[in-house]
């Protein structure tokens, strides 16, 4: 039996990191604390870049379109949709995740999900640098420990890879 693990290591990967502007006191603080966490485990500073949509529901939209370059290792998302007095929460978040996900599959590249889905703005605070932690943090190590698995694993593969 062979058993892998990955560790979150950066130097040679590039990165993109998609973060929803609404809920803008959250998703900064989750956007910077993904950058601060990819920059200090070795992605070089040059080798991340940061899109800004206006609001989750555009998130799976953003990372498809930045996966189809072929220019980035992974995507690391951020976002927060807080339960409101509407049903609105369900869908965006659901349909949200669920876009994010089949973008992962498609383009056999991790995606990550630091998408907050709270039912209060105190527990979406709590897991932006609050008691919590910062999920933006646990976002960004979780792609670069998924990538470094994926090398482990299958070192002969090359996934999203044009055959020469």
């Amino acid at each position: 039996m062979a058993e892998f693990t990955g560790e979150p290591r950066g130097e040679g990967r590039r990165i993109v990191v998609v973060a929803s502007r609404f809920n803008e006191s959250i998703t900064v603080p989750l956007a910077e604390g993904a950058v601060s966490t990819l920059a200090a485990r070795g992605v070089a500073f040059d080798d991340i870049d940061v899109l800004w949509v206006p609001g989750a529901w555009e998130l799976p939209t953003a990372v498809r379109r930045a996966l189809a370059t072929g220019k980035y290792d992974a995507a690391v998302v951020v976002g927060a949709v807080v339960r409101g007095d509407t049903p609105h929460f369900d869908f965006v978040a659901g349909e949200a995740s669920r876009g994010l996900m089949d973008a992962s599959r498609d383009f056999e590249v991790p995606v990550t999900l630091g998408l907050l889905t709270t039912d209060t703005m105190a527990q979406a605070e709590a897991r932006a640098g609050g008691a919590h932690g910062n999920k933006g943090d646990d976002a960004a190590l979780a792609a670069l420990e998924v990538l470094d698995l994926f090398d482990r694993a299958f070192p002969d593969e090359s996934f999203g890879e044009e055959d020469a």
